[in-house]
């Protein structure tokens, strides 16, 4: 029952237009591969990329001369790079972004291949993992593109290969998940719980993301409006992940700092609690240099030689608490009594 239902999720969850909108061909002069019936842009390149499962896939590199950032750019169930092309290219123009978009195995002119033998290929959600990989491997290895400087953005049935690799880099600059799934089960049956059989769990793995994440869910924002609010939350993340880490390493090393230093704070003052009845020993010492009389200073004297041997008891056991305690409280009750003889 599990695989039927899988069966029918991926079903669901995969909808490749047929045919595709679009052919790549090579240009005879330039050797360059070219998408029809698109004309060439010089910041415009095709290319093809082996995955880890054997695929090939298209994907299309859009170069901005003020790009800070890179959109990797993972499209919805129902479209594929002619479909997606001229938005690519106003998305790159507006928000002034170096921008990857793929297809996925089955989707467009993206298929398997053995050998010298193409043949089309039934998109899954496995092979979508290892397309955004390859289109990610190509950034890094191709384009000299880092990590902090990538922003993964995931449309539709795109947000389960856009959360499932952001999930597993811990560097990334931001993601965008435009009209995500919670995962493709709950798409079709309001289920509360996470099956087995279930594909792109993406309610599972957004608390694994770590970095700046904007959602895009609505049916009446129109395309400047958009615009505005991706270059907004682009600005936003401008400052590399590296260097807000670097910031919250700092912030962490002087809270445990402060931390430290309040923590010997409250020994000191405990300290000087500690101290403050043994300062009070020393009151007899005075007591019987003012005192010219006889009478009271030999009973001075008395509480004094008292008193010093409390002090020395304390002395003796000031590692415990319970014997500190006690003696002093000897020692208060001996002052006492030499006050209400002073002043009688």
């Amino acid at each position: 029952m599990g695989g039927v239902t899988s069966s029918m999720v991926a079903k669901f969850a995969f909808f490749p237009p047929n045919p595709p909108s679009y052919k790549v061909v090579t240009d005879e002069f330039t050797g360059l591969l070219l998408l029809t019936p698109f004309p060439h842009r010089e910041n415009v390149e095709v290319l093809k990329l082996p995955t880890r499962r054997d695929t090939e896939i298209v994907a299309i590199y859009i170069r901005h001369p003020m790009a800070t950032s890179t959109l990797l750019y993972s499209h919805g169930n129902a479209a594929d790079l002619g479909q997606m092309y001229e938005l690519f290219i106003e998305l790159s123009i507006h928000s002034r972004v170096n921008l990857m978009g793929y297809d996925y195995s089955g989707y467009g002119q993206s298929s398997g291949k053995i050998g010298a033998l193409v043949f089309f290929l039934q998109p899954s959600e496995q092979n979508t993992y290892a397309d955004i990989e390859a289109a990610y491997k190509c950034l890094e290895e191709s384009y000299g593109t880092k990590q902090e400087d990538i922003i993964l953005y995931g449309q539709s049935v795109g947000s389960g290969p856009t959360l499932d690799l952001a999930a597993r880099l811990s560097r990334l600059r931001a993601v965008v998940l435009h009209s995500p799934i919670l995962s493709g089960l709950r798409v079709m049956y309001p289920v509360k719980r996470t099956y087995w059989f279930d594909i792109y769990k993406n309610i599972d793995k957004i608390p694994l993301v770590n970095c700046p994440v904007l959602i895009i869910h609505g049916t009446s924002d129109e395309y400047p409006e958009y615009i505005r609010h991706l270059k907004k939350f682009n600005s936003t993340v401008e400052k590399s992940p590296s260097q807000r880490y670097s910031s919250r390493r700092s912030t962490d090393q002087f809270e445990q700092s402060r931390k430290s230093a309040d923590v010997l704070e409250v020994s000191r003052k405990s300290t000087d609690r500690r101290e403050k009845p043994r300062k009070s020993t020393d009151r007899p010492e005075k007591l019987k240099n003012q005192s010219n009389n006889l009478d009271k200073l030999e009973k001075l004297r008395t509480s004094f030689n008292q008193l010093e041997r409390c002090r020395r008891s304390v002395d003796c056991h000031e590692k415990s608490r319970k014997s500190i305690d006690h003696q002093l409280e000897i020692a208060r009750k001996s002052v006492d009594l030499l006050d209400r003889i002073r002043t009688g």
